[in-house]
């Protein structure tokens, strides 16, 4: 069918082609997971511990419900494309002002040099630079972040007239200077390159010195009036406004080497008092909005963390197609980029590269309306990120202006400032109605959900360039903290008001609230994943069966559940370009955030709403030493604390191998075949689970560098499972007879 406008459209959707197949499949399993829920239910033992059959009934009816969750994100994946060159044609001298937001909060963790290329790549975007403004928030208010950016700004002079010129990518820096040098049959090209790569080594030996000696010299500080803002009553959590506009985009002078306007940039340190709550990256957001709406108030605002540097020079102009489509574009709130990463190993060891969520199911959530809201590069239309409600006959007119007035750029700095105070949301509804939300620790995801619940639309674009790279953690205990924080996150969101599975609205489709349940329901998975991870295995350490016997007829059910699940996933990771061994890496990582992670996530978020803890924030350190990485690298696990969650993985591996043992004596000492009939699925369940936990046992008992596990927690996790097993031995010892299985 044609468009009403008669215009070719500068987006185009595409179902996978797949999806028949899969929905086949689905299906098939479906049956299988309804035969289980039959045999547990008729084959409930009248005498024995029924407390074991009941719980691994319960948790096979919450896993199956969670798998079936799980099927909104693969039913109807979509692929998007965009047309840039019609975009072009019809908008090039209309195309609206961009707003940049980058977000740093500890110069410590985030080193200032990593947040310098980060804001270069996004300044020399393939976009007129004079509609370019970029916006550093920097939480920790700190003079040395303030430094890079300053040095920043001078050496975008020379970067974005380069990369444009020789189309440049990436355009980090940083990144483009360490990859390998190809240059092209041209010496013009050669002696620039020299010529920006001195410049930009000479930057970063001035800021890593500086930040290495931990202070700003007198000789630097007479460089900029901005540093007369940093006192001796200055601290990361105690400050004034810090508001400093280190290049001015509407003035003409404001020029590169080659007299090419330059994008504006924004240097932000928010007020900061103890009294007054600061709601971290959430509060961070909203000052940077208000703020900005008052400088350059551009219609569409992106925002990265200050570690996720542009990989992708054409990615405003990709997220345009569908702001300004003439038939759909109007109601589009978001463009979401995947979190994607460049220092994953090949067999994406700790799972830090969501290589099948961002493949598959962000595009399956994408089918039923727009995927969710990740907190980092992201493109958002103002207008919804305020608050404002969608409405159908809502146009957005394109030509407007800078909201820059006629004023200087002190008394400009001077009238915003109170617009990032401290009391600058008082009796307002920011936080709630307006900007990001409040109160949660993913308070991206659930401003993605309130944004949806307003009417609007969401797009996920996943080009074969991608968008944006990142620094993914490299240490287990990094991974499973970052998670245990998600996870608490999505939990607090199914018991507010947002729930997208007790509150119903009409607005979003029922296969978008289920694929947030999806990800709301992660910490809920660990209770029933640690039942299954443990009481098969004790059981089997004492004989008793759980599972029918493999010469019945019911066996077959399980086994095919557990088997054509595996062998999706398995499909999956190979058609996401992901290695076998990488997708055994996955299955290891969700079992051990599932037992840890999950499970801690699920205890605080009750904690929190319970009153006894409040709400944090940790970010994820971005340097770590040099032996680290190495075995980083070579995909060698990485432990080397005594973590609580170390404890937990390292109990149920050792239980795990305690049990098989005792098994394997079960069926020893009995001469007839019945046994291991009776125990088969056990046995089964319990070497996987073993296979999994190798890395665990070379770092119990083999390994003697820093990152194996510590002899007290190896101490701990053999007293905890030679307890459980001894306590499950003492309970079939005192005559609780073995329920009886079909």
């Amino acid at each position: 069918m044609g468009r009403e406008d008669g215009c070719a459209p500068l987006f185009e959707t595409e179902e996978f082609k797949w999806r028949t197949a899969y929905r086949l499949y689905a299906l098939s399993v479906f049956v299988g997971i309804c035969l289980i829920w039959f045999y547990r239910w008729n084959h409930i033992p009248e005498t024995g511990e029924r407390w074991v059959w009941y719980g691994l009934f319960g948790a096979e009816i919450f896993l199956c419900l969670y798998w079936i969750l799980n099927q909104s994100v693969r039913w109807r994946p979509v692929l998007r494309y965009t047309f840039k060159e019609r975009l072009s044609q019809r908008y090039e001298k209309e195309l609206p002002y961009i707003d940049i937001f980058v977000c740093t909060a500890d110069p410590t963790i985030e080193p200032p040099l990593l947040v310098v290329n980060t804001v270069l790549s996004v300044m020399a975007y393939d976009y007129p630079s004079e509609k370019i403004a970029v916006y550093l928030s920097d939480d920790g208010g700190s003079d040395l972040t303030f430094y890079a950016l300053l040095e920043a700004s001078r050496y975008a002079k020379h970067w974005i007239p380069f990369c444009k010129k020789f189309n440049v990518e990436p355009r980090s820096p940083g990144a483009y200077f360490s990859s390998p040098f190809d240059p092209p049959a041209s010496d013009s090209f050669v002696e620039e390159w020299q010529a920006v790569k001195k410049l930009f080594q000479e930057m970063e030996s001035r800021v890593e010195a500086t930040t290495k000696s931990g202070k700003i010299s007198k000789e630097i500080k007479a460089e900029h009036e901005g540093f007369s803002e940093w006192n001796a009553d200055v601290t990361a959590r105690n400050h004034q406004t810090i508001l400093k506009i280190l290049l001015d985009g509407s003035n003409p002078q404001n020029s590169d080497v080659d007299g090419c306007p330059l994008p504006t940039l924004v240097y932000l340190a928010r007020e900061k008092r103890p009294e007054h709550p600061h709601h971290f990256k959430a509060g961070a957001m909203n000052a940077l909005l208000r703020v900005s709406s008052e400088s350059s108030n551009g219609q569409i605002i992106l925002n990265v963390d200050c570690d996720m540097y542009s990989n992708n020079s054409q990615a405003v102009r990709d997220a345009l197609c569908f702001f300004m489509d003439e038939e759909n574009g109007h109601e589009v709130a978001y463009v979401q980029s995947p979190q994607t990463f460049n220092n994953t190993t090949r067999n994406n060891f700790y799972h830090n590269e969501l290589i099948v969520i961002n493949e598959i199911e962000l595009r399956g959530a994408d089918g039923f309306g727009g995927p969710l809201y990740i907190g980092t590069g992201c493109f958002h239309r103002r207008r919804s990120l305020c608050g404002k409600q969608y409405s159908k006959g809502y146009k957005e007119e394109w030509r407007k202006s800078s909201a820059k007035k006629d004023e200087s750029i002190r008394e400009l700095e001077e009238r915003v400032k109170g617009l990032a105070s401290c009391t600058a949301e008082e009796n307002t509804q920011w936080g709630t109605e307006m900007g990001l939300r409040y109160g949660f620790a993913v308070e991206d995801v659930v401003t993605g959900l309130s944004i949806q619940r307003n009417g609007w639309k969401s797009v996920y674009f996943n080009p074969p360039r991608r968008s944006f790279l990142g620094i993914g953690p490299i240490t287990l205990e990094q991974v499973l903290v970052q998670h245990k924080r998600w996870s608490e996150g999505h939990l607090h969101i199914v018991l507010s008001k947002y729930s997208p599975l007790f509150r119903w609205d009409g607005k979003i489709d029922i296969g978008l609230r289920m694929a947030y349940s999806v990800y709301n329901l992660w910490a809920c998975t660990s209770i029933p994943t640690l039942y299954y991870v443990v009481v098969p295995s004790l059981c089997l350490y004492t004989g008793t069966a759980v599972f029918p016997k493999m010469s019945s007829p019911w066996f077959i059910p399980f086994v095919y559940v557990i088997v054509a699940n595996h062998v999706s996933g398995v499909f999956e990771s190979l058609w996401c370009g992901q290695t076998l061994k990488g997708w055994w890496n996955v299955l290891r990582m969700i079992m051990f955030k599932r037992t840890t992670s999950y499970l801690f996530g699920f205890v605080d978020a009750f904690l929190k709403l319970s009153g006894f803890s409040k709400s944090s924030f940790v970010v994820t350190p971005k340097v770590a030493d040099g032996e680290v990485c190495r075995r980083y690298e070579q995909e060698i696990m990485e432990f080397g604390s005594t973590s609580p969650m170390f404890v937990i993985i390292s109990t149920l591996a050792l239980l795990n191998l305690i049990s098989l043992g005792g098994g394997l004596k079960t069926v020893l000492a009995s001469s007839e075949f019945m046994a291991f009939d009776a125990l088969g699925l056990q046995f089964l369940l319990c070497g996987v689970l073993i296979l999994i936990n190798i890395p665990v046992y070379e770092a119990l008992f083999f390994r003697s560098d820093k990152g194996c596990l510590p002899s007290a927690v190896t101490l701990k996790s053999l007293v905890s499972a030679v307890l459980a097993c001894s306590l499950r031995h003492v309970l079939v010892t005192k005559s609780i007879k073995t329920p009886s299985n079909t």
